[in-house]
């Protein structure tokens, strides 16, 4: 299924129902009064949150949601049945914003959670609510109400506990294979993972956590460079973002400028995001000598002792994911005491 993260919609709730302008017609009343009923309501349009979703993909070929409408009185004083409500459900972690104001609207975060995002319209009344004293036989009644319309923009930002953030190859999709059992598309080429995936990381006998992993991010990411800018909004979701640096070939200097270059582009997507940036995984270490990644952890410490929890990994042989996975979920843990 191809991963859709943003949609735009056209939602519209039904109509409220005409009222009815009647008389009673029997045998043994000849001069029957008013007995037209009202209109019933129309449907409203509710928006809500179901976890067996992860994709916005059902929107591709639709985009068009109308409520039913109310139906019209009624004779002998009978309302119209009212329109059912029209019921859209979206993965957890849905924002729904005014198309045209831009405006959010509400995020729909937990299993279940729903929003009344446009009303149905109120029925029209009969004639026999204009029965008075002085007017015993009132022609008049009143057309349904409109129903509410509105153009949304759907925005879907995953939720994960931990958010993997690297450059293209960095083995983003090789770690989250290594640790969990989902399956992203792992390759020699940059840009092999086109679309956010989730994985659950068993990490304790009886605890786990979701970890995310994104589009490698280029230089000018932030400005829209790449593929990596559009999902950048996920991380905003996690708890701890885990940066993965390919440190094959490259020296302790190309190293600390690729961390620059990554902190640089989150913190201009969003300065808050840095503050979430606690871990480090030099991975691909199985492609380099001991000695010198013992000289090149020894560095980095230095340059980020105070900043970065440092992990030397390799995701492909799986040498040190499971000692990395069980230090993040102890660490979330006790931040969560």
């Amino acid at each position: 299924m191809k991963f859709i993260d943003e949609v735009t919609i056209d939602v519209k709730a039904g109509d409220g129902g005409n009222g009815l302008a009647s008389f009673r017609r029997l045998k043994n009343i000849p001069k029957g009064g008013p007995d037209g009923g009202d209109g019933g309501h129309g449907g409203s349009i509710i928006f809500r949150a179901v976890n067996n979703l992860n994709t916005l993909s059902k929107f591709r070929f639709q985009r068009k949601f109308e409520a039913e409408n109310g139906k019209r009185g009624g004779s002998q004083n009978k309302t119209g049945s009212d329109g059912k409500d029209f019921v859209i459900e979206v993965p957890c972690g849905t924002l729904l914003y005014d198309l045209e104001t831009e405006n959010p609207l509400i995020d729909l975060v937990n299993n279940q959670d729903e929003f009344l995002i446009c009303k149905g319209g109120k029925g029209g009344l009969g004639n026999l609510r204009y029965k008075s004293s002085t007017n015993r036989s009132p022609t008049k009644f009143t057309e349904g109400k409109l129903g509410e319309s509105l153009s949304l923009r759907l925005e879907l930002r995953l939720l994960a506990d931990i958010g993997l953030l690297g450059k293209p190859n960095a083995g983003k999709s090789s770690l989250v294979r290594a640790v969990s059992s989902a399956k992203p598309k792992v390759a020699d080429y940059a840009f092999t993972t086109l679309h956010p995936s989730l994985g659950v990381v068993d990490y304790s006998e009886n605890s786990s956590f979701v970890i995310s992993d994104i589009p490698g991010l280029i230089a000018g990411a932030s400005e829209g460079i790449g593929l990596g800018i559009q999902f950048l909004k996920h991380l905003s979701r996690t708890k701890v973002i885990l940066q993965i640096v390919d440190v094959y070939e490259k020296g302790p200097n190309e190293i600390i400028e690729e961390i620059k270059e990554l902190s640089k582009e989150i913190t201009n997507f969003d300065p808050m995001l840095i503050n979430k940036v606690k871990w480090l995984a030099l991975n691909k270490i199985d492609l380099i000598s001991g000695d010198n990644l013992d000289e090149l952890k020894s560095e980095l410490e230095n340059q980020y002792k105070d900043n970065l929890n440092i992990y030397c990994i390799s995701a492909a042989k799986k040498e040190g994911t499971q000692q990395l996975m069980r230090d993040i979920g102890e660490f979330m843990e006790t931040s969560n005491e």
